[in-house]
Formats: structure tokens, sequence, C-alpha cells
């Protein structure tokens, strides 16, 4: 057995000497920070290997926008996946509006009569959606012509500006961006809007899922990197069970627990009685908030790369 070794906070240390640090530990989750810099450092620096990333949760209202947006600025990854509302809150402050600081114990009977949103802590004006509906009215005939979710989604980026947005960046670097649950989002609303008033746009939801498992089929080698859980991750992760190579790699944030059987809880080991992860791949789980672990694991890779 190796001892469990002390982390030693040294002035003027640099983010990576202090994950380092918590690796040597050994143990717990601080270990596993470490461990998730080592195999995303890696399966980037593998030639070879396509990385998906998937996203969930409230991460853009959480204050991790330009880290996001940066990862696909450097074409770290190879695959996008997220949720609409991700897309959603990255189309609200790209369009000039802001998430705001409150607070849990807010009185949200207040907000309401305010206008403001809450999601935990933080705060959106109830407006921005109507500035969301001008956007799409003033550019529709040209989203009309996107075929999939991932051709709406460039077209999207294509109309806006701000370089710290996900999905400009997605769009400026051809990297696939797949959300598989679009219409379950404030964007998935308002294009049903816009057809209730008559227009028209015909996406085939099914060929976002053929391109997903092209990708993965064709690969040499495949890595996931998954920021939460819920349909993002399971849309990886099901092209990897169809792929005939299953990620060699694996990283994983997440709050949700294994014992209730969903997706979001399930540990990166558990994929391999499926076929998504190989037997002889190199995974971590690490059992924590995304907010707090990703500028760490971010901030740490790029001192290495």
């Amino acid at each position: 057995m190796k001892k469990v070794e002390h982390i030693e906070i040294k002035k003027g240390m640099k983010v990576d000497d202090l994950v380092r640090e918590m690796k040597k530990t050994g143990v717990m989750q601080g270990s596993k920070v470490g461990k998730a810099v080592d195999i995303f450092e890696k399966m980037i620096k593998d030639k070879d290997c396509k990385v998906f990333m998937g996203q969930a949760g409230a991460l853009v209202p959480g204050g991790m926008r330009n880290i996001l947006s940066d990862i696909l600025r450097n074409k770290l990854i190879d695959v996008f996946v997220c949720t609409g509302a991700s897309l959603t809150h990255d189309l609200v402050e790209a369009l000039g509006y802001s998430h705001f600081q409150g607070y849990e114990d807010m009185d949200d009977a207040g907000l309401y009569k305010k206008g403001l949103d809450r999601m935990y802590n933080s705060l959106m004006p109830n407006k921005v959606y109507e500035g969301l509906e001008d956007f799409f009215d003033e550019n529709f005939e040209i989203f009309s012509g996107a075929r999939t979710v991932k051709e709406l989604i460039w077209l999207i980026g294509s109309k806006i500006s701000d370089e710290n947005s996900i999905i400009r960046q997605a769009y400026l670097n051809k990297i696939p961006i797949y959300c598989p649950a679009l219409e379950d989002s404030g964007i998935g609303l308002i294009i049903w809007g816009r057809l209730m008033k008559g227009k028209k746009i015909e996406i085939k939801l099914f060929e976002d899922l053929k391109e997903i498992i092209d990708i993965a089929w064709t690969s040499k080698k495949n890595g996931v990197f998954y920021l939460g859980g819920g349909v993002p991750k399971n849309y990886i992760q099901q092209a990897m069970q169809f792929s005939p190579k299953s990620a060699s790699y694996g990283v994983q944030i997440t709050t949700d627990k294994a014992e209730f059987g969903g997706s979001s809880g399930a540990s990166l080991k558990e994929g391999i009685s499926w076929g998504k992860m190989d037997e002889k791949g190199e995974f971590v789980d690490v059992i924590a908030d995304s907010t707090i672990v990703l500028p760490l694991i971010y901030a740490a890779l790029k001192e290495r790369i």
C-alpha cells in the first residue's frame, strides 16, 4: 500500500502545481481531479482520438461560458453535445443580455413580479425572450434552410458576433454541435412559436444521430468528457455503444448518484457492460460540482498544452 501524501501549498504555485498536489494524495475526490486532467490531456494529445464532450446543467448562468467557448476556440474537442438550455443561455449573452448574481433564499414570488427568472442563485431577466424572438424573426428565413439541428446551430452562430459565444466558436471552428433535445428549451419554444404562425422549417432529427455515430464509427479511437449527465451524456454514450471502438478515455464530472440507476449518475466503468467504454481504457468519475472542478481542470490543462 502507498501512504497518503499530504498536499503542500506553496507561495506562487500555479494551478497545475496545485492539481498535481491534489493528485498525489491518491484518495478522495481531490486526487480524482488530478487524474481527470491527466486523462483529458492524454485524449487531446492522442492524434488518433476523437474527443466527444457532453455538457448539461446551468453552466452558462454559473459563469462557465468563456471556458466552454475557449475549449471550442482551441479545438480541444471534436464533437460537442449540450442541452437546449445551454444554447439558449449562450445566445442570450451573445445578444447583449446578462445573467446576474442573486441568492438561493430570494423571494421567488417577488422575482416573478419583477420579471426575473432564478436558477439557484443566478438570475436572468425574462425580457431576454423578447430579444430572442426578435433575433429569430429577423433571421428565420436563413434558419429555415437548415436540415439538421447541427446546421441550425451553425447558422445561428453565423449571425452573431460575440467571440465568447459557444455557438459562435462551434460555427467558426466547424465543430459539430449537437442538441438532441433542442425543443426542450427557450430556443425550441421560440421556433415552435414561429411554426404556429405559419413559418416553415424541416429538421431531420435522425440525421444528427447518423452523423455522430458515423464520427464514432470511423475514428481510430474515442474519448469522452462529461460535465453533468442527462441527454448529452447518453447521446454520446449510445454513439460509443454502436461503434466498433468503444471509448478508450473518459472523464465524468457529476453530482448525481449511481444508486438510482440513471445515466447521469452511472459510473463510466458501468458503460463497459454496454460496450460503450473499453475495458482496458482509462476513466475517472469526479463526484463534484462542475463550476468548481471545470476551472481547475481547464486552467491546469492550459498550463500543460
